[in-house]
Formats: C-alpha cells, sequence, structure tokens
C-alpha cells in the first residue's frame, strides 16, 4: 500500500491487542524515523542506516576494530565483513594492521570516506526536529532519548 493510500485513523485496526508491546510502538515509530533517514540521508548520500552509522562510528573513533564495530552494532563478525567490504569497494574504508598489535587489523575512513562522513553527520543533526517538534516537547525528546539509551544498554 502506497503512503498515500494509508488508511485513516477511523479505518485503522483497534490495536489494543498489542498496545502492552514496546516492540510494536517501536516499529510504529520507525516508520516516521526511517522516512526521514531515507529522504535526508539515504537518497542523497546512498547511504543505509548501517553503512551512515559505521561511517558516524568510524569518524569518531579512528582506528576500531572489526570487533568493537560488531560489538557496537550487534553485528556477527562476518556481517561486519561485509559491511566493511561494502564501504571500502566505495572507496570509504580501508582495512590497516593496528599499528599498537600487528596480529590485528584496524579499520579507518578514506579521505573521501571522512568527507562523506561529515555531509551526512551534519545533514542528521536536524534532519528528525520536524518530526520531532511536531510531537514531542523538548523535554519529552530529550526523556525518550534517555529512556532509549537505557534500554538500548540492557539488551548488551
Amino acid at each position: 500500500m502506497a503512503s498515500s493510500d494509508a488508511p485513516t485513523l477511523d479505518e485503522a485496526l483497534d490495536t489494543s491487542a498489542l498496545s502492552h508491546l514496546l516492540g510494536f510502538h517501536l516499529a510504529l515509530a520507525e516508520i516516521g524515523t526511517r522516512r526521514v533517514f531515507q529522504r535526508h540521508i539515504a537518497a542523497p548520500f546512498k547511504l543505509r542506516p548501517v553503512e551512515f552509522t559505521t561511517l558516524l562510528l568510524l569518524l569518531g573513533n579512528p582506528g576500531a576494530t572489526p570487533k568493537r564495530l560488531a560489538r557496537t552494532l550487534r553485528l556477527s563478525p562476518p556481517n561486519v565483513t561485509v559491511l566493511v567490504d561494502r564501504l571500502a569497494a566505495r572507496g570509504l574504508a580501508q582495512r590497516q594492521p593496528s599499528p599498537d598489535d600487528g596480529r590485528a587489523t584496524i579499520v579507518q575512513l578514506t579521505a573521501a570516506g571522512a568527507e562523506l562522513a561529515r555531509r551526512a553527520q551534519r545533514a542528521s543533526r536536524t534532519m528528525e526536529e520536524g518530526l520531532l517538534q511536531a510531537t514531542l516537547t523538548p523535554g519529552e525528546r530529550a526523556l525518550l532519548l534517555e529512556l532509549l539509551q537505557k534500554l538500548a544498554g540492557a539488551s548488551d
């Protein structure tokens, strides 16, 4: 169903049987944030959410190991390998031997990757404001982020 064909509230089903499920509410809330991401990051920068996240993590954590990326992204090591391969194929990241441990490998952004990460980060700073300001007060936004961070930490 196209977004213009979405049912109105009076046509939607009764969701009370799901109202106790956090995952249900997170999934509904994610619909709006995914649309915003698509418009501001995915389309203009040709980045998937996990690629965008990885670029920003590497920008803020130069020389991260694939193991640390996997832990932070909650991905399996083979999935991180595929992710880094994709970024490397686009010339955005590269693997290098660790300067601290010759047995270890680190992932570094290339100059092009760092520039793309900075541009995407700038775009991301305000992309969700319209969505959040339309529904939440500044205090509610701060509380929501705090609670989501707490919940994400509990899933480790």
